[in-house]
């Protein structure tokens, strides 16, 4: 069983009331994503509050974070709470696709671990079904909502399975957003390729493609490449 806890460097995620815990997909996503910069960033469905929390410690940026599941909402005010970013992070109580309707404003940075289970099985829990699966967010919403959301040189930052990051990459390209950086996440030497690290802006420019081993031959080994990018959050580090 998980813990309800998950305690970082510099901050620490209450997670008994969410259906998805911590896990490597979002603090990698959360480490990765290029925000130094950004003045405004949203993070599509917060969760835990996990990665508007590691922005917030990477940067100086206005963080709205949006979640549709009410449990998630309150365990996020919670994490928020308890953080020295507070003041930073707002949290909305909302689905995505309504957001986008009503709203006018821009984001240098968009970024998300999104529900990417298209086509596994149903969980029997409702709210870890939400988590896991599309049904309530398509990965199209996303395009179409990063389509208008993202400012002239904004960033749309999402980690996906490698066939839909491939997809994905297909898709965005005919939304008027194209991958400038692609990072291929490799559990172990010779494995494949497990998760892609995708970043899309509206120019076109040369793909910065690069590979990340996250462990060497043995188990909690980390590669010298998956350690600098997550030193600055995991204890073990």
């Amino acid at each position: 069983m998980a813990n309800n806890y998950f305690k970082f460097k510099q901050f620490t995620i209450h997670q008994d009331k969410c259906a998805m815990k911590v896990g490597t997909d979002g603090v990698l996503i959360g480490a990765w994503a290029t925000c130094e910069n950004a003045e405004k960033v949203l993070d599509i469905g917060t969760g835990t509050g996990l990665i508007a929390l590691m922005i917030a410690q990477r940067s100086n940026a206005l963080i709205d974070a949006i979640e549709i599941d009410e449990n998630a909402c309150e365990q996020a005010q919670e994490n928020f709470h308890k953080s020295i970013w507070e003041n930073r992070i707002n949290l909305i109580h909302q689905s995505f696709q309504d957001f986008v309707h009503e709203t006018d404003k821009k984001y240098d940075l968009i970024v998300t671990n999104p529900p990417y289970f298209q086509n596994s099985l149903v969980a029997q829990d409702d709210q870890r079904t939400k988590a896991r699966h599309n049904s309530e967010l398509e990965l199209y919403d996303i395009l179409d909502g990063a389509e208008k959301l993202l400012s002239i040189n904004g960033t749309l930052s999402i980690i996906l399975p490698y066939i839909e990051g491939v997809l994905f990459i297909a898709k965005a390209a005919e939304h008027g957003l194209y991958c400038v950086r692609q990072t291929n996440v490799i559990p172990k030497p010779k494995s494949p390729i497990k998760r892609l690290l995708l970043e899309f802006q509206r120019q076109k420019k040369i793909l910065v493609d690069q590979d990340l081993i996250i462990e060497l031959e043995n188990r909690h080994e980390y590669s010298e490449n998956y350690i600098s990018l997550t030193r600055d959050f995991y204890l073990f580090l």
